[in-house]
């Protein structure tokens, strides 16, 4: 709105305007305009004066509100009058829109103190209420400003989920002891494991499956050419299709007719079941053994099901059939190609204590390699049975007590592995992870893969269908830049290999486990200097260094203790790559002195620094 003053001579103009976004600003925008019309160049912004001026009026305001009710308190009326409400009501809608939202919550605040000291007692039932909700909500914003953000601890999403029955929700008891309800009475009725009727019934559903998808594709293959030749051999082709009709429905009854008679010759065969029968060295019947640890068993299978009763119950069946049908207990006892030892293996634990699994399927990038593993059928199988056996083996390390470790970490390295274009590891993978995630529930804590290439997110794409979401919750996935800093995050920088940035060697004889290792940051555009004390002459000192991200200047120099000695140049400065490996150095010294190793990050980013050190004397 515009308003036009006339003063001495000169016409005012003043142009009003709020500001949307903020709501607490207005700016009075003053154009002063000559009678001949020319406008001088001068703004006046009031923003403070306006917002001063109109905190004085709330308060003087306040003040008299206070006053007026005050005066009828004592007269005995407590209510103010109508028109003090109408007045304030007006005002306070021209400068609230000026008041930001914690002035807004003050002032909010003493109206229901001004309310309490009138009415003489702590205020009514509601009064109350708000007044607490205005206190929370205040503190949570203080939190909200004042905490910092929360900082990720190593690990701390890795830990297993608890096998207690005291840490288990209401639901998850009541069908873990239905679970185990349904597991006694098929172990005394002899019907845990499949006869001979149902096996067959099964093998033959899943045949029929099996024939019914081939069917399919060869219809559409079919269906293709039939539409190619229809122009010009249309009774041709129907009288085919119908002929191909009769064959398959003749053997479709001669399937079924073969399915009847086993069906009636086994009928009466029945399977006796062990009541001893265990699963990985656990009695599954609760009076054979300890109930916590068959339950840390049937709870596995529980997960895997989202806690389905009948879904848990019918996988563990299947488990142990296919256990019995594949002489899977007898597994560790069989011998397999050296070569397959190299594909994976066992070694070491995590932070948390899970025994860690390497699969490196690089190898597999070697054509003499991948057609001597993965050439044909029967090798496919044979590698599935391997991959088993190992399975089996890491099984042994784990405890199956409440709160032990029961699961693995799983390493998967794919640099310079074939793609999915191959189709003969294409087969092989969905066949191990599939056979993996059907008969050991919940065995993997994390599947890490590192080196990921950009092809295997759509390879993961594919095998996507064949996973649970709970087993796709827990896959890992990091690039070449970042294997170290994803390891570090959950195994022990002396656990990891110097090939994955870690400060293990093959056959190491310097350091050990117990050798600590300590770690120094570096704030980014800064230098950072380590210190090593070598206290006595003629000793050796060896020390591995490792820098998460690297990109950093790096030198080691060896500065005596004496003052007019000089300084020795270890390792003259230079500048470290994205993928370098860990360092190790020794420096042997003829006076004491000290070791300085200098890190000189000029990124913008903070850098990690782990190091240990050790003292060999020279008699050693």
């Amino acid at each position: 709105m515009a308003t036009i003053t006339e003063t001495d001579g000169k016409h005012v103009e003043k142009n009003l305007s709020k500001d949307v976004e903020n709501k607490d600003v207005t700016v009075a925008n003053v154009k002063v305009v000559e009678e001949n019309g020319e406008p001088k160049k001068e703004d006046v912004h009031e923003n403070d004066r306006v917002v001063t001026e109109n905190t004085k009026n709330v308060a003087e305001e306040v003040k008299e509100v206070v006053r007026k009710e005050e005066n009828g308190a004592e007269k005995g009326d407590v209510s103010p009058s109508p028109n003090v409400e109408r007045s304030s009501s007006k005002k306070e809608s021209n400068f609230l829109s000026h008041l930001r939202v914690h002035e807004k919550k003050a002032l909010a605040k003493l109206r229901m103190k001004i309310e309490e000291v009138i009415r003489g007692k702590a205020g009514t039932e509601n009064t109350k209420k708000d007044y607490e909700r205005l206190e929370k909500t205040d503190e949570a914003e203080k939190k909200a400003v004042s905490s910092p953000p929360p900082t990720i601890e190593k690990s701390s999403s890795f830990r297993e989920e608890s096998n207690f029955s005291s840490d288990l929700k209401e639901s998850e008891k009541n069908a873990l002891s239905q679970l185990r309800m349904k597991v006694e009475e098929a172990i005394h009725g002899n019907t845990l494991l499949k006869g001979k009727k149902e096996k067959i019934e099964s093998q033959a559903n899943a045949t029929s499956l099996e024939k019914e998808s081939k069917d399919k594709e060869k219809q559409e293959e079919e269906s293709d050419n039939n539409v190619k030749e229809e122009k010009a051999e249309n009774n041709d082709a129907k009288e085919s299709k119908e002929s191909k009709q009769d064959t398959e429905e003749k053997k479709k009854l001669t399937e079924e007719g073969a399915k009847e008679s086993t069906h009636v010759a086994v009928e009466e065969e029945k399977v006796i079941v062990d009541e001893d029968i265990a699963l990985w060295g656990v009695p599954l019947l609760p009076s054979k053994a300890d109930t916590a640890t068959t339950d840390v068993i049937l709870l596995k299978f529980l997960r895997a099901r989202e806690f389905k009763v009948n879904e848990a119950f019918e996988m563990l069946r299947n488990t142990l059939q296919w256990r019995k049908e594949n002489n899977i207990d007898s597994i560790l006892n069989e011998n397999f190609d050296a070569d397959f030892e190299s594909l994976a293996y066992i070694n070491g634990v995590d932070r948390q204590g899970h025994p860690v699994c390497y699969n490196n399927f690089g190898l597999l990038g070697d054509n003499e390699m991948y057609n001597k593993i993965l050439g044909t059928q029967e090798k496919r199988e044979k590698l599935l049975r391997w991959r088993i056996q190992l399975m089996e083996k890491g099984i042994q390390k784990l405890d199956f007590k409440p709160g032990g470790v029961c699961s693995m970490l799983q390493i998967i390295d794919l640099k310079d592995s074939p793609g999915p274009s191959r189709k003969e590891f294409r087969l092989a993978a969905r066949q191990v992870i599939v056979t993996l995630q059907d008969n050991y529930p919940e065995f993997a804590a994390k599947n890490v893969f590192i080196n990921v290439p950009f092809w295997y997110y759509a390879f993961s794409a594919l095998l996507s269908p064949f996973l649970t979401q709970r087993t796709r919750s827990k896959f890992v996935f990091a690039r070449p830049a970042r294997v170290s800093e994803t390891l570090l995050k959950y195994i022990a920088a002396e656990e990891v290999f110097v090939l994955n940035g870690g400060l293990k060697q093959e056959n190491e004889s310097e350091f050990s486990a117990e050798d600590p290792v300590r770690e120094v940051f570096v704030k980014a555009g800064s230098k950072e200097n380590i210190e090593i004390p070598v206290l006595e002459a003629g000793t050796t000192l060896i020390w591995d260094v490792i820098i998460l991200g690297w990109e950093v200047n790096y030198r080691e120099e060896f500065l005596p203790s004496d003052e007019g000695s000089y300084g020795l140049i270890i390792q003259r400065d230079r500048k470290l790559g994205v993928q370098e490996s860990s360092i190790r150095n020794s420096f042997k010294n003829n006076e004491p002195g000290k070791v300085v190793i200098i890190v000189e990050n000029s990124s913008l980013k903070k850098k990690r620094v782990l190091y240990r050190y050790k003292t060999k004397n020279s008699s050693s």
